[in-house]
């Protein structure tokens, strides 16, 4: 795409710079993920091929924070509590009669503090790893030793914080996201920055938010805890919370096409894209159903009897799965595959089966079966489902005992809050997987 550079002034009389791609009908405000300038988008291509991808059909503005990059310098003795707020307003109303803000990483105080007092300005809010304050999503220790880093060292601290998104699995975008860092802005703005951050908390602010808002949170985020998005959807009216696999805490790291199509399906403008990325990589909870013993069961009790249990437990399976909107993959004889679209309706209806086996036994042939659960973005094809999120499902429900309900930590924190009782089961290493996972049994007889 095409860049076009310009300069608008804000309110208190600071000149911002702001480029503008593509030409499409929607246009996308996006907020810097924390000091980086556009002006040296060289020194890190994954980030602006991001943009590409997100703005194809649409237009994405970008801007360079006060202080930073080809923007004036920060004004002398001026605070910068009210800065972003303006920043963002003259950025706004230069270019779009309404916009979709997308506020990655630190912005999100700033973008909901924007979206309330601007909501002519604003169409639509996507939050991607954030948090209204820093305290719900990052340790103050940790805070503290970046700052304490970035004055005896700006270049050290700012490769550390690059290496904080993901150093292992990305080393050469980290070392390229920390000399971006450096370049972008001095010590100085960066320390002022993160002591107004320090400041801000938008939890009370989250209720008024008035405009259709998109939470997106890697479950794994280095450096943003997933609980600060939970926080985030619950408290935003009808907010749309969207769990995404994937490693590192910076969007453009990564496969990031699970991003693009959350985007795509909450804005709508791009109906056919979103129905792709929908097919190769939707978010769902898989549950594995196994009865425990059949074998012997068969045996002792001989094809017949042994075949009316099965067709105890296929017929108990189906009509649960069909009450709490599951979708039967397919079925093993003596168990089942089933995906959700909620892991809460996959919870629901994992502790309805064991409720109803457990009646069936009381009235007849004991049926036990085992549960496991697992969520994330399995492959599809031909109505199949494939993938480590299946394999890993798999092998939890393997060990989990008879009238057992197993899930592995990430299912326990999306459930969080949400009334389920657990039990640590400890960690274990699933054959085919490099590290361990720890899992947590359901407590479904106590539950109500």
């Amino acid at each position: 795409m095409d860049r076009d550079v310009r300069y608008c002034t804000t309110e208190d009389g600071v000149r911002i710079a702001y480029c503008v791609e593509g030409d499409g009908a929607l246009t996308i405000l996006a907020l810097p993920a924390l000091n980086e300038t556009f002006s040296l988008d060289h020194l890190m291509p994954v980030y602006p091929q991001f943009y590409r991808d997100l703005g194809a059909g649409r237009r994405v503005v970008r801007f360079d924070w006060r202080g930073t990059g080809l923007s004036a310098a920060l004004p002398a003795g001026v605070p910068l509590e009210a800065a972003p707020l303006r920043d963002m307003e003259a950025v706004a109303r230069a270019t779009a009669e309404s916009c979709v803000i997308w506020a990655p990483t630190i912005t999100g105080p700033a973008a909901i503090e924007f979206a309330v007092a601007h909501p002519d300005l604003v169409s639509h809010l996507i939050l991607y790893d954030t948090f209204a304050t820093p305290d719900d999503a990052i340790p103050q220790n940790l805070r503290s030793g970046f700052n304490t880093l970035a004055r005896a060292n700006w270049q050290m601290a700012a490769q550390t914080i690059a290496d904080s998104n993901g150093r292992r699995e990305f080393p050469e975008e980290a070392a390229q996201l920390g000399d971006w860092y450096y370049r972008s802005e001095a010590g100085e703005g960066y320390l002022a920055r993160t002591q107004t951050l320090r400041n801000s908390d938008a939890h009370a602010l989250l209720a008024q938010v008035r405009v259709p808002t998109l939470v997106l949170h890697r479950i794994a985020d280095p450096i943003i805890l997933f609980a600060a998005g939970q926080i985030l959807a619950a408290g935003i009216p009808d907010a749309r919370f969207v769990p995404l696999e994937g490693k590192g805490h910076l969007f453009c790291l990564g496969d990031y096409g699970n991003i693009l199509s959350a985007v795509d399906g909450f804005l709508g403008d791009r109906a056919e894209k979103a129905a792709v990325h929908t097919r190769e990589s939707a978010f769902r909870t898989v549950l594995f159903t196994d009865i425990v013993g059949h074998a012997e069961m068969m045996q002792r009790l001989g094809d017949a009897k042994g075949r009316d249990v099965l067709r105890a437990h296929e017929r108990i399976t189906r009509d649960l799965l069909k009450q709490f909107g599951g979708t039967e993959v397919k079925t093993m004889g003596d168990g089942f595959m089933a995906s959700f679209g909620s892991v809460t309706s996959a919870m629901d209806c994992a502790i309805a089966l064991q409720r109803a086996f457990a009646a069936h036994s009381e009235k007849g042939e004991p049926l036990q079966v085992r549960v496991g659960l697992n969520a994330g973005e399995p492959i599809e094809e031909d109505g199949d489902l494939f993938g480590a999120t299946v394999i890993l499902a798999s092998r939890i429900a393997a060990r989990a005992g008879p009238g057992e309900i197993l899930v592995p930590d990430t299912v326990r924190g999306l459930l969080s809050g949400k009334g389920f009782v657990f039990g640590d089961r400890g960690e274990f290493v699933p054959k085919g997987f490099d590290e361990g996972v720890r899992l947590w049994d359901v407590r479904w007889r106590e539950s109500a």
